[in-house]
């Protein structure tokens, strides 16, 4: 096989955790090991050989089976692609937690079981591997399958409870004989999800941080589409997907693809950087923060198409020369006209506008590093240090030396201004 070495890496990974891990070419290599011997001890007389067979049957190519069990075992199962005869790849039983005296009493009175078998069970049910975290084990899983299969997104993840295994169809989710009922309440969940993200992007076009941020507030997890094993990876797709939506939004709210690009990029490297569901969350209300805000900060609805490549101009690149006369001949216009719809449409002149905007930046240099007040000067576009004070201290009450003593290092804060 091509993948040998990925395979053996799989399985050796999981026999350093004490967990069963083989593979199978049918029932007889592994009924017995599926479940420690447990179902034999229930009912000797039930053929479990043949109803195991029957799962392994089931089983497609590209899909990893996730088991659950009634006795709280689970367990991992995969068809290994490119087989002469089909074989599988099984992971467990595991538990994810303790067994009790509780749990155990509780199974041998359901199933009415005889006092004599108590110690036989507790053996078994005490010999099953307890991992405090399934995300190693998923996370493995997902591995292996992106060698198998060539890519994550050419699989995808099958939740299965034991009880259903002798009836899974392997060509749905969900089972094809679901009633009405259940296939209109699985529409109508998947109408609602997409009417929340199209309320959500309508939010964020119109900047309107406290709308959007009630709407993320409704979150469900059970809205993130199990593509993969492993709970995390499910969540950065998802905030991948929001990631694009909100993108899309800004757009929507007239927000030039210059600063659409860069938080969009910094969001995506985010994304992959987070290890914890919660600093997801904290991702995905920090992403609709952040897009409310590009749209009220940088939305250029309203505006001319001649002014609003004035202001892209002016934000990407703040060292430029920007004065009327520089802008005017870069847009081929008159100069009186230029400051006269500038002033009209932005309410300020364009010299006023562009100082405003270097000292924002400036004060976000001096919040955020240790540089020289000249040095930052020169960033903004402004290399005479002394006129760079004065225009520093009539927009914001302080010499740049003042604020940055007054306010504290490495915390942004532009709300100084006036």
């Amino acid at each position: 096989m091509k993948y040998e070495s990925e395979l053996k890496f799989f399985m050796n990974y999981h026999k350093n955790l004490n967990i069963f891990c083989r593979i199978i070419k049918n029932a007889s290599d592994c009924t017995n090991d599926l479940d420690i011997g447990f179902r034999r001890l229930i009912n000797p007389a039930i053929h479990w050989e043949e109803k195991t067979q029957k799962l392994l049957d089931l089983c497609q190519p590209n899909k990893i089976y996730r088991l659950l069990d009634e006795f709280m075992f689970r367990y991992l199962l995969i068809r290994l692609p490119d087989t002469e005869t089909p074989a599988f790849i099984i992971v467990g039983p595991y538990c994810l937690k303790e067994i009790t005296q509780k749990a155990l009493f509780d199974c041998i009175q359901k199933y009415s079981l005889s006092p004599e078998t108590t110690s036989e069970i507790e053996k078994i049910f005490y010999s099953a591997p307890v991992v405090a975290s399934e995300h190693g084990l998923l996370a493995a899983a997902n591995t292996l399958g992106e060698y198998l299969w060539g890519g994550i997104n050419n699989f995808s993840l099958q939740e299965i409870h034991f009880e259903a295994f002798l009836d899974l169809e392997p060509v749905a989710e969900r089972p094809v004989d679901a009633e009405p009922i259940d296939a209109f309440l699985s529409m109508k969940v998947l109408s609602d999800r997409y009417a929340g993200e199209n309320r959500l992007m309508q939010a964020v076009a119109q900047g309107q941080i406290h709308k959007a941020e009630l709407l993320i507030s409704r979150f469900n997890m059970a809205c993130i589409e199990k593509r993969t094993i492993d709970p995390i990876r499910n969540f950065k797709n998802y905030l991948i997907i929001a990631n694009t939506i909100m993108r899309k939004a800004a757009e929507a709210g007239t927000v030039h693809p210059l600063h659409i690009d860069s938080l969009s990029t910094r969001f995506a490297q985010q994304i992959e950087q987070a290890r914890t569901e919660e600093t997801l969350r904290r991702l995905l209300n920090d992403m609709v923060r952040k897009y409310c805000l590009l749209v009220k900060n940088h939305s250029m609805k309203g505006y001319s198409l001649l002014i609003r490549k004035i202001l892209v101009r002016i934000d990407s690149d703040l060292t430029a020369d920007l004065s009327l006369k520089a802008q005017a001949d870069f847009l081929e216009v008159n100069s009186s006209y230029l400051s006269t719809l500038f002033k009209k449409e932005t309410g300020t002149t364009l010299t006023e506008y562009v100082n405003r905007k270097r000292i924002e930046h400036g004060i976000f240099l001096l919040n955020t590093t240790h540089m020289q007040i000249q040095t930052i000067a020169q960033c903004c576009g402004i290399p005479d240090v002394n006129y760079f004070t004065k225009t520093f201290k009539k927009i914001v009450g302080r010499t740049p030396k003042e604020y940055r003593n007054h306010v504290s290092p490495y915390s942004p804060n532009t709300a100084d201004i006036k």
